[in-house]
C-alpha cells in the first residue's frame, strides 16, 4: 500500500509546550498561551479516575496507566510511520505489529489522501490546543481521524470525551487552515476483538466542547 500526502501550510512548522503535573500548556507563534484539549476535557473524567483508583489502588492504578500510555504512543508511532510509507513501520515489538495488522483493513481500505500527522494546532477563537493524530480522507471524506487503543470493548456513551476532542481539531484546523471539516473519525485496536469505528459530526459535538471550555475557566478561576 501507497498512502498519497499532501502537505497543508499552518503558517508553523510546530508549537512548543510545557507539561507539569496540572496540564499541558501549548505556546503559539506569537508567545500566546493555550491548555491543551486533553488538560481542558480532564475536568470531565476527574472524578471518574480518581473513584477507580481508590478501588484498585494508587500503585496499580499508575502501572496500569503507564503500560496504556506506552502502548497507545507506540501504536501511533506504528500507524503514523505505516501511512508515510516508511519501511520502519515494521521494526516495533509483536504486541504493536499485531495492532497495525487489526487496522491494516482500515487502513488499507478507507484512508484516501493524507494532509496531516501529530499537527499542533491551536484555536484564538477557542483559546485551546492539542495535537491531532491524522486528517485525512476516510471513506472519501476528509476527516479529522483518531487513532485509540482498548483492552476491553467500549460502548459509543463511554468514549465521547474522544468526540468532543476530534470536535475542537476539526474547528482548529478550519481555523488555521480555511479547509472545514464535518467528519470525525475515531478508530480503536480492541484486544480480542475487532477494531471499532465511530463516525460523528463535528456540529453535534461542538456545543459540548464550547461548554466544557466554559467550565475549565470556571475551575481555573476558583483556584
Amino acid at each position: 500500500m501507497n498512502f498519497i500526502h499532501e502537505t497543508v501550510d499552518l503558517g508553523y512548522s510546530d508549537l512548543e509546550a510545557d507539561t507539569l503535573p496540572s496540564g499541558r500548556t501549548y505556546f503559539g507563534p506569537t508567545g500566546n498561551k493555550y491548555p491543551s484539549i486533553t488538560t481542558v476535557l480532564g475536568i470531565l473524567s476527574k472524578e471518574g479516575i480518581e473513584a477507580w483508583k481508590k478501588r484498585v489502588g494508587e500503585e496499580e492504578a499508575a502501572k496500569i496507566l503507564h503500560r496504556a500510555s506506552e502502548r497507545g504512543t507506540a501504536v501511533h508511532d506504528c500507524i503514523e510511520k505505516y501511512l508515510k510509507n516508511d519501511p520502519d513501520h515494521k521494526n516495533y515489538m509483536p504486541n504493536i505489529m499485531q495492532s497495525l495488522h487489526n487496522l491494516k483493513p482500515i487502513l488499507d481500505n478507507r484512508i484516501g489522501k493524507v494532509f496531516a500527522q501529530e499537527a499542533a494546532l491551536y484555536s484564538d477563537h477557542l483559546g485551546v490546543a492539542g495535537r491531532v493524530d491524522c486528517v485525512a480522507e476516510f471513506d472519501g471524506k476528509i476527516s479529522i481521524i483518531d487513532w485509540k487503543t482498548s483492552r476491553k470493548p467500549k460502548r459509543r456513551d463511554w468514549v465521547t470525551n474522544y468526540f468532543i476532542q476530534e470536535s475542537f481539531y476539526a474547528i482548529a484546523w478550519e481555523e488555521r487552515t480555511g479547509m472545514p471539516i464535518q467528519q470525525l473519525v475515531t478508530v480503536m485496536d480492541v484486544d480480542d476483538n475487532e477494531p471499532a469505528v465511530y463516525i460523528e459530526d463535528r456540529d453535534v459535538w461542538a456545543p459540548e466542547l464550547i461548554k466544557t471550555i466554559q467550565l475549565y475557566k470556571e475551575s481555573k478561576q476558583m483556584l
